[in-house]
């Protein structure tokens, strides 16, 4: 009797036992949780089959789901134990990079040239609170040797834009291409991107979503292959689809490396690393990546919330991965697509952008709390162009107040740049004090002669800043401005109350945006090979002069100390440059054209700002067309947007009386 109870347990165990080995589960795909503040997001953990639909819907997961321990990595260094954070003067990322032994490689090159001018670099190691260093092989493939000043490898960064063997040394950081999950130390290294060897130094291209959109109710896949090729099939194909030894034919369509990425919803993307050289041709192609068990870290996971633009699946479980596809809906799936468009333009279209990214996550960890919110990384224009050095709230900058739900301020600061006064400034003063929104006129005098004694007497404060400037200082951050708007003015600008008035009414619903009156456009010169502008009345535009404008005064914070110092010499040699180089600043933060408000016609053709120069101007200066070419070159691609939208209050022109109109005086003769 007690053999046969035996043998019955013995049966039933082994019964389980098979049921297990043939993977008859319930649904289980992997869901990344959000990223956490100060720690690596980490790879996702399992869930059961009760949160499929938070797979397939928008959401977070339940809190009360415990995380998975994760297994101590590489070496026992941690931030706090192998990087001394109070070498960092206060609180700044200055770095160091040790010349490279033997001959630069091109790699190595790309780095040091994105590194040039820019605000982290320090002329030597004393200034510097991080050493870079590039490690190298000689011909025999043995590594190169350590850079003086090592220290154990304490405050270093290991940087290499490809998997390389030299790179785990001592207490320094690595921060490489796709890293092995069994290797990355989470809150210490760093995960790149598996660049291409053509990705562009600066710029880079755009996203192609607009060019990738398969038409309605089509749902296409496309499935890497070897040597970067891609398959086209559908989510209704069979569950052989990423299975080596499947035999079904799979088509014709195919993609080479540098063609096109296909038409496709999502690119399903192998977990071994051979594979992650697709992963930037599909969030440029605004293609959804669909990662199948990766064995490799996620680029920048610590700070960007992947599960916004991508989606983590069990390769084993086919069936389920295509059927949970299938059923996303549509909306979610275009936030998917416009994520991978975001993230690819912020972080990963150049050698540039992802060098500084990586540099601004080491930041993040010195500043710590004061660092970059989750909301800053992972929602445009992204955390490199919102610098937490101008604020540590998110409502003073302009580009968070629909999140928020706040208001982008209810005054603003007239500031008039004076390089030969007249009774034309007299005037203009009057006028905009006028305006029920002015808070202060700040009067920046750059003429040769004296300020006037008197003033007019208006009910605003009136601050003049007398000193001989450079162009470019006309957008330096000056602690007399005490709002967020600004009015950037010249003192041969003419303007009424009621057309100031209407243009901040108008800023205020795009307060990311530049609002201005005169316009000036660019094109393309097919006979010079390059690029020219030009001001005027036209219906096309895509720059609107600073002589008369309203604009967030963060313009002036990143015109100052984001914009490398090359450029801002361009503005300086060149004044007519210098309306371009604003509006090129702004065109690539924001991704938009500026608006434009109506001008009255009882003012002056539109004139580009003077020079400084105190003697009358009679004909405006030629436009150096040279400067916007220069500029392009410095940006690494042309960012300005046209439009051909302006925006006039109601009943503007329209034959009814004048007293049902709000803005009388902009119609006046």
């Amino acid at each position: 009797m007690l053999w046969r109870r035996k043998s019955f347990w013995l049966a039933l165990s082994a019964f389980w036992l098979l049921l297990v080995l043939l993977g008859v589960f319930p649904l289980r795909l992997a869901v990344s949780p959000g990223p956490l503040p100060g720690r690596s997001q980490g790879w996702p953990r399992w869930l059961d089959a009760a949160f499929l639909q938070s797979f397939s819907q928008s959401g977070t997961n339940p809190e009360d789901v415990a995380q998975l321990p994760r297994v101590s990595r590489g070496s026992s260094c941690t931030w706090g134990a192998c990087f001394d954070t109070s070498m960092c003067r206060g609180k700044v990322l200055k770095i160091f990079v040790h010349s490279p032994a033997g001959p630069t490689s091109e790699a190595q090159r790309r780095i040091l040239d994105s590194l040039e001018g820019s605000r982290y670099s320090a002329l030597s190691p004393a200034d510097a609170c991080l050493l870079l260093f590039l490690p190298s092989q000689d011909r025999r493939g043995a590594c190169g040797p350590l850079p003086p000043n090592w220290n154990g490898g304490r405050n270093h960064l290991v940087l290499s834009l490809y998997p390389a063997p030299c790179t785990r040394l001592g207490q320094a950081m690595v921060a490489e291409a796709s890293p092995s999950s069994d290797i990355f130390r989470p809150g210490f290294d760093i995960a790149l991107p598996y660049l291409p060897e053509a990705h562009p130094l600066r710029g880079g291209a755009p996203g192609k979503l607009q060019q990738h959109s398969p038409q309605p109710g089509a749902t296409l896949l496309a499935v890497a292959e070897e040597k970067g090729r891609w398959r086209i099939t559908s989510t209704h194909a069979s569950a052989c689809l990423w299975d080596r030894h499947c035999e079904q034919d799979p088509g014709p369509q195919q993609t080479y490396p540098g063609e096109t990425l296909p038409n496709a919803t999502f690119c399903l993307i192998p977990g071994h690393r051979s594979a992650t050289s697709c992963f930037l041709q599909a969030l440029q192609a605004g293609c959804i990546p669909v990662l199948l068990s990766p064995r490799w870290e996620l680029p920048f996971s610590e700070v960007i919330d992947w599960t916004k633009a991508a989606i983590i699946a069990d390769e084993r479980l086919p069936l389920q991965v295509l059927a949970a596809l299938r059923e996303m809906l549509p909306s979610r799936v275009l936030a998917l697509r416009q994520q991978t468009q975001f993230l690819w333009t912020a972080y990963f279209s150049s050698v540039e952008k992802v060098i500084h990214t990586t540099l601004e996550v080491i930041q993040d960890r010195i500043w710590g709390a004061s660092g970059h919110p989750s909301l800053m990384w992972n929602s445009p224009p992204g955390a490199l162009l919102a610098l937490p050095t101008f604020s540590t709230s998110l409502q003073d900058f302009p580009f968070y107040h629909l999140q928020l739900g706040s208001g982008p301020g209810s005054s603003f600061s007239a500031v008039i740049w004076v390089g030969a006064s007249g009774e034309s400034l007299l005037k203009l003063i009057q006028e905009v004090a006028g305006s029920r929104h002015c808070a202060q006129i700040l009067i920046l005098w750059n003429s040769e002669k004296p300020p006037p004694d008197r003033w007019p007497e208006t009910a605003v404060p009136l601050t003049v800043i007398k000193g001989h400037r450079k162009v470019s200082n006309r957008f330096f951050p000056y602690s007399n401005i005490s709002t967020n708007v600004i009015l950037s003015l010249d003192a041969q600008s003419t303007l009424s109350t009621s057309e100031v008035d209407f243009a901040f009414v108008v800023w205020q619903s795009f307060p990311e945006r530049m609002v201005g009156f005169l316009s000036g456009s660019h094109f393309w010169d097919e006979a010079q090979g390059g690029w020219g502008y030009r001001t005027g009345m036209t219906n096309d535009f895509s720059m609107v002069l600073t002589t008369a404008a309203f604009y967030h005064r963060y313009y002036h914070t990143l015109f100052t100390h984001s914009l490398p110092k090359a450029l801002r010499t361009i503005a300086d040699e060149t004044p007519t440059c210098v309306d371009v180089l604003m509006n090129f600043l702004v065109a690539t933060v924001t991704k938009l054209p500026p608006i434009k408000v109506p001008y009255g016609r009882q003012h002056p053709e539109a004139v580009p700002m003077d020079s400084g120069d105190p003697r009358p101007v009679p004909e405006p200066q030629p436009l150096d067309q040279d400067c916007i070419n220069r500029l392009a070159a410095g940006f690494g691609h042309m960012p300005l947007v046209s439009s051909q939208v302006r925006l006039d209050p109601v009943l503007f022109k329209d034959p009814v009386s004048v007293q049902r109109k709000k803005y009388r005086s902009l119609e006046k003769p």
